[in-house]
């Protein structure tokens, strides 16, 4: 089933059995590039009944992501930004939930589907190898202009956590080793940038007021911790 989603000429489409990404570009006359960065997939990305595509049209406008950047520079992000003391209370860490995504996709996603204003609702994404290079370290307008995160139920908990998402779907799989490698190296620069400790470490569903799964069963957080504080 179509159905529109802005009065030009997108429309969303649901994933029905035997859809391939080929297939539907084929339909709607598109390139398989453009219809898998349109939703912040892969090319080769399997996709599953009943989920949600944006078709994309020659007048749809790119929105404004933050830009993904090296992991020996991601530190110039942080110090960059203008912190204000106190400003941070807890880092949160999520998973995307789906197995391939870019910060683009994502953007699109929080800005059309979910209508926020200023777009991806993390502050920090981190790939997979699939859309995003694995362990790259991609830095949000939310981080860079010090804005309140979107990933919370709660808008007062949103006032004062990070959001960190790893793309991936951690209840089927878990994180590659260079994501643990690159969210450590984040989470110490942050903790360090805005005086926080290990105790201000949440996962989604630890600090979410309404009840949620992420970042799955497979997301190993005490070896996190564990590699945050130094400890074996």
């Amino acid at each position: 089933m179509l159905l529109a989603v802005r009065a030009t000429a997108d429309v969303t489409y649901t994933v029905k059995p035997k859809d391939t990404l080929y297939d539907l570009a084929r339909q709607y006359g598109i390139s398989v590039t453009q219809l898998a960065e349109r939703n912040g997939l892969s090319r080769n990305a399997r996709l599953y009944v009943g989920q949600r595509l944006i078709i994309p049209t020659k007048s749809s406008p790119p929105p404004a992501a933050g830009p993904a950047v090296p992991n020996s520079s991601f530190q110039r992000a942080i110090d960059s930004a203008r912190v204000t003391p106190r400003r941070w209370r807890y880092i949160v860490i999520h998973h995307s939930g789906v197995d391939e995504g870019t910060m683009k996709g994502m953007d699109r996603y929080h800005r059309e589907e979910r209508r926020m204003e200023h777009g991806l609702a993390y502050h920090f994404v981190i790939g997979n190898g699939d859309g995003m290079g694995d362990g790259e370290i991609g830095v949000g307008q939310r981080w860079r202009e010090q804005l309140n995160g979107g990933h919370l139920a709660s808008e007062r908990q949103n006032s004062y956590s990070l959001g960190i998402c790893l793309v991936g779907n951690f209840d089927k799989n878990r994180p590659t080793a260079k994501q643990m490698q690159s969210l450590t190296a984040l989470t110490r620069a942050l903790m360090k940038r805005c005086n926080l400790t290990t105790s201000s470490i949440r996962t989604h569903q630890q600090i979410n007021v309404v009840r949620t799964r992420c970042p799955g069963r497979h997301f190993p957080m005490p070896t996190f911790l564990r590699g945050l504080s130094g400890k074996k």
